[in-house]
C-alpha cells in the first residue's frame, strides 16, 4: 500500500496567501496536487494541517513552528504505520504541475529504499517516495533540527538522474514550486496549460 501525502503546512509568506487555495487555471493547487497523487496512491492525506481539506484527512505537524517538509514526512510516517502503508509518496502542495506519470514511475521504482529525483545536482525531496520503515530515523532527524536533505545524506536511497526521468517524459515540471505569484506566471509560461 502506498500512502500519498500532500505537504500543506507552510506559512505561504512569499505567496501572500494560503498556497493551497491559490488557483491555477481555475483549480486550487490543493485540488490539483491531491487529484494527481490520488491517481497513483492507495490513500491520500494532507500533512501540516489540523482540519480536513477537500475531504482529505489531515495530519498536523508533530512540532510547532516553521520546521519544513521533514515535519510533514514525520507525521505521515506515523500515519503510514497505522494504515500499514509500505511507503509514503510525498508531494508539496505548491507543485501544481506535477505529472501523474512521473509519480507512477517513482512508486514503481520503490524497492524498500527512498526514490528521489535529482535535477541540476539537487535532490527533489518533496516529489519522492520514502519507506515507512524510516519513521524513527525521520523523528530523530527532526528532533536534531535536520532537514530532508540532511536525512538523505545519511540514509540509503535511490537517486533518479535526469537521463532517467527525462525518459519518462518528465521535464522538471513535477517539482517546480509555485511559491510566489511570479513563479505561477513562470510555470504557466514554461509548461503551458496544466492537463486534466
Amino acid at each position: 500500500m502506498i500512502l500519498g501525502v500532500v505537504l500543506a503546512g507552510g506559512a505561504s509568506r512569499r505567496m501572500g496567501s494560503d498556497k493551497a487555495f491559490v488557483e491555477v487555471q481555475g483549480r486550487s493547487m490543493l485540488d490539483r496536487t491531491t487529484a494527481t497523487v490520488a491517481a497513483v496512491a492507495d490513500l491520500v492525506i494532507v500533512a501540516g494541517r489540523k482540519e480536513a481539506l477537500l475531504g482529505f484527512r489531515a495530519v498536523p505537524d508533530p512540532v510547532d513552528g516553521p520546521v519544513g517538509p521533514l515535519a510533514g514526512l514525520s507525521a505521515a510516517l506515523l500515519d503510514a504505520a497505522e494504515t500499514g502503508a509500505a511507503a509514503v509518496l510525498l508531494v508539496a502542495v505548491d507543485q501544481a504541475f506535477v505529472r501523474r506519470e512521473t509519480l507512477g514511475h517513482l512508486v514503481a521504482e520503490f524497492d524498500g529504499r527512498a526514490v528521489v529525483p535529482q535535477a541540476d545536482g539537487v535532490r527533489q525531496v518533496t516529489c519522492a517516495v520514502y519507506p515507512s520503515t524510516w519513521r524513527d530515523e525521520v523523528a530523530a532527524e527532526l528532533a536534531a533540527g535536520g532537514s530532508l536533505q540532511s536525512l538523505l545524506d545519511r540514509m540509503n536511497h535511490r537517486a533518479v538522474p535526469p537521463e532517467e526521468w527525462s525518459d519518462w517524459g518528465e521535464d522538471g515540471r513535477s517539482w517546480f514550486s509555485v511559491d510566489t505569484p511570479a513563479a505561477l506566471d513562470e510555470g504557466v509560461e514554461r509548461y503551458g496549460l496544466v492537463l486534466e
